[in-house]
């Protein structure tokens, strides 16, 4: 019973960073030269779920932006929004599904110990 709820929350936790990954590139979409970072989902040997993130180092677009020195090429964010709402919302429900399965862990857990007093 108790690895269920430790299982969920490694999960909630994975979870947590993905969604705050996700966050950090839709803030820096707009940032010259930023490079994207993905967080990809492990198996722990403690039955849990571990988060790795990665940073993508594929370039951003290249356009010419004019400045002090004249029309420079300048290398833009590699964050694609098309990519990272859907992943946010994937997250939010994976993160709904591991709190849901805490709760329920925690009312068969309750009313064990109704039944055992």
């Amino acid at each position: 019973m108790i690895s269920g709820i430790h299982s969920a929350l490694s999960g909630l936790t994975a979870i947590q960073k993905k969604i705050e990954s996700n966050a950090n590139n839709v803030a820096n979409i707009n940032t010259d030269g930023y490079k994207k970072t993905r967080v990809t989902l492990q198996e722990q040997e403690t039955q849990g779920v571990e988060a790795v993130v990665q940073q993508i180092q594929t370039p951003g677009p290249m356009v010419y932006e004019h400045t002090s020195l004249g029309d420079t090429l300048v290398e833009k964010s590699n964050v694609e929004l098309g990519e990272e709402l859907p992943s946010m919302m994937l997250s939010r429900r994976f993160f709904q599904a591991n709190l849901k399965t805490v709760q329920i862990q925690d009312e068969v857990l309750g009313s064990l110990l109704d039944i055992k007093s």
